[in-house]
């Protein structure tokens, strides 16, 4: 049994030798990073293959959104990591609560900082951890494996499908068992990394980018953005409050001033405070006009001068 596990998991396209980066330990610094970047350029590569899939993705997640549920990545070790990191950073960008996008590693919180053996192989934790955060058919659950085949993912995506869940795969070999489980395989093949088995590496960064694809792409759909704005953006701290002036600012045309003045009103909001300049509008009339639109700042102003215009 031993011996077909390691035949299984050399023929994973994660774990094979590069053939390009065999004198690794005889190359000089320079040599090491052009090799590094030259790799790094076949990952966009292989990351466009799959984009029509990442569109279903993002489509699968807005509808989760819509219908009031959540984004919950689910991974082992580096991909792990990434899901956690993914979800850490949308409430500041995009104004949502902190649980609306969750990240769940194998292992635990222990995991992020330091590698837990055998988290990754125990397919009975995954569904506590799900059945933890109260997983309901509303949620997505997107599983995050470089080689494909990590029995906590793949469990997890299993069980999240019993429930009426969608469900999406990344992996960075073709035909995956998470792919097989899921909704929506997305898998870009990556080949070989510069250290073998590495996946932290190029496998790690095409995951990386796809994450930001889903994440973004669906909160994009929700109204989290204007033109290419963050205008969702959580005042919290100095460098956030400055960046939330000068989105009015760049949305609106107005004066310093009369940004500072609309987002004082806002308390801090640059939504409605966008809405409130480019309409002319009270703060209590641009947060109606945002809510009748769903959160989206360009169809609540179309909304408002066409009525406006119909109404003359």
């Amino acid at each position: 049994m031993g011996e077909l596990v390691v035949s299984e998991q050399f023929n994973v396209t994660t774990e094979q030798r590069n053939e390009r980066s065999a004198d690794l330990d005889r190359m000089s610094a320079l040599q090491i990073v052009e090799l590094m970047n030259s790799e790094d350029e076949r990952v966009a590569k292989a990351v466009r293959e799959v984009l029509p899939q990442v569109a279903q993705a993002i489509e699968l997640a807005s509808a989760s959104l819509r219908a009031d549920g959540r984004i919950i990545y689910l991974g082992a070790g580096t991909s792990g990591r990434l899901g956690l990191l993914d979800a850490a950073e949308c409430p500041p960008t995009f104004g949502v609560s902190t649980d609306k996008v969750v990240g769940l590693i194998a292992g635990g919180s222990t995991a992020v900082l330091k590698a837990v053996e055998g988290a990754e192989d125990d397919t009975v934790q995954c569904e506590k951890d799900l059945c933890q955060i109260g997983l309901s058919p509303a949620d997505i659950v997107i599983g995050l494996a470089a080689s494909g085949r990590t029995p906590y993912v793949v469990q997890g995506l299993r069980f999240a499908k019993s429930l009426g869940c969608a469900t999406v795969a990344v992996a960075c070999t073709k035909n995956s068992a998470i792919g097989i489980e899921a909704d929506v395989a997305i898998e870009p093949v990556t080949g070989p990394e510069v250290l073998t088995g590495s996946t932290r590496l190029k496998a790690g960064t095409a995951q990386k980018m796809i994450l930001n694809m889903i994440s973004t792409g669906s909160m994009v759909a929700m109204g989290k953005a204007y033109q290419n704005l963050m205008v969702d953006v959580q005042p919290t701290n100095e460098k956030l409050r400055v960046r939330a002036h000068r989105i009015v600012i760049e949305a609106t045309g107005c004066e310093a001033e009369v940004a500072e003045r609309a987002l004082r009103e806002a308390s801090g909001n640059a939504k409605t405070a966008i809405v409130m300049i480019l309409l002319g509008v009270s703060c209590a009339m641009a947060n109606r006009a945002l809510a009748h639109a769903g959160g989206k700042v360009g169809v609540a102003i179309a909304e408002h001068r066409r009525e406006a215009t119909h109404g003359c």
